[in-house]
């Protein structure tokens, strides 16, 4: 049986009769194509991509598994639609803290339409990708099976200033998402150690650092870990992945500056959330981000 994903952070949910993905029991991502270029662009890079002999094991890890394309009835009941078959990321995942994150200072190619490109282009003013290299795009945090997920509107979320980022990135490895003070508890044992989010990253980097086959814009990095798996004394399983290639393009000998320069400043927040968790420049921030622009989500998945 087909069903909205439980643990989706961003883009189109599709629920209340619009169209978005769905998920089934046994693992698998149902994602709508887009009926223009951007679709069939995808598509190419998933085919492309899964047969690529020079793209390393410990490189495609972080990309979904692809399993083809198949014809389903649409979630917003509009008939029969093609979608793309990827690997439910979440899907062997209890409660998942998860953070999308958009990388890259542009969002939109060249090659792209005028209309999408003048689209791209006023999000990207409007964010920090721009400034930073990268923006988030939506985020859950598990707090306790009393208050489930903390979520912050993602109206928000996407306009947010530098500082607000790394308050954002610091308390997605927090203990309570009702503390006005995050206090980075699994920072060391989610974004540290050599399994990871930082090592996964620098890992990530080098290949970026070489591969000239693909451009990447408007794709996202997801971070994932299990809080309840930490409170137990067991590893969280952090984890990354790279989603949403629907403006992939060939890299035509060219290293993928845009992509690699986002994904080093994405590093660097947090290596610095590492060495230095107490920050005086987020501290006078807390307060308001809580009370003014985050709403919490109850009950767990």
């Amino acid at each position: 049986m087909l069903k909205v994903p439980a643990h989706q952070v961003a883009g189109h949910r599709a629920d209340g009769g619009k169209l978005g993905p769905l998920v089934d029991d046994s693992g698998r991502f149902y994602k709508p194509l887009q009926g223009d270029e951007r679709g069939a662009r995808e598509v190419a890079f998933y085919t492309s991509f899964s047969s690529d002999t020079k793209v390393p094991d410990h490189i495609s890890r972080f990309f979904p598994k692809f399993y083809g394309t198949q014809l389903l009835e649409a979630s917003d009941g509009s008939g029969m639609k093609p979608h793309v078959v990827l690997q439910d990321l979440t899907f062997s995942r209890v409660n998942p803290s998860v953070m999308d994150i958009k990388i890259g200072s542009r969002t939109w190619s060249p090659e792209e339409s005028a209309e999408q490109i003048q689209k791209c282009l006023k999000k990207d003013r409007e964010s920090s990708s721009l400034p930073l290299g990268f923006r988030l795009s939506g985020m859950q945090i598990f707090g306790t099976k009393e208050s489930g997920f903390w979520k912050p509107e993602k109206t928000w979320i996407q306009s947010i200033s530098t500082n607000e980022v790394r308050l954002l990135l610091k308390k997605f490895v927090s203990s309570d998402t009702s503390a006005l003070k995050p206090d980075c508890a699994f920072a060391s044992i989610v974004y540290g150690g050599s399994k990871g989010i930082l090592s996964q990253l620098l890992e990530l980097k080098a290949w970026f650092e070489d591969q000239t086959s693909y451009h990447f814009f408007a794709c996202s990095i997801l971070m994932m870990f299990e809080k309840e798996l930490a409170l137990d004394g067991k590893s969280p399983c952090p984890e990354i992945k790279l989603v949403d290639f629907a403006h992939v393009f060939e890299g035509r000998g060219v290293i993928d500056h845009n992509f690699l320069g986002g994904l080093c400043s994405l590093i660097k927040f947090i290596s610095e959330i590492l060495t230095t968790p107490e920050d005086s420049a987020t501290n006078g921030l807390v307060e308001d981000v809580h009370r003014s622009h985050v709403y919490p989500e109850n009950g767990s998945a």
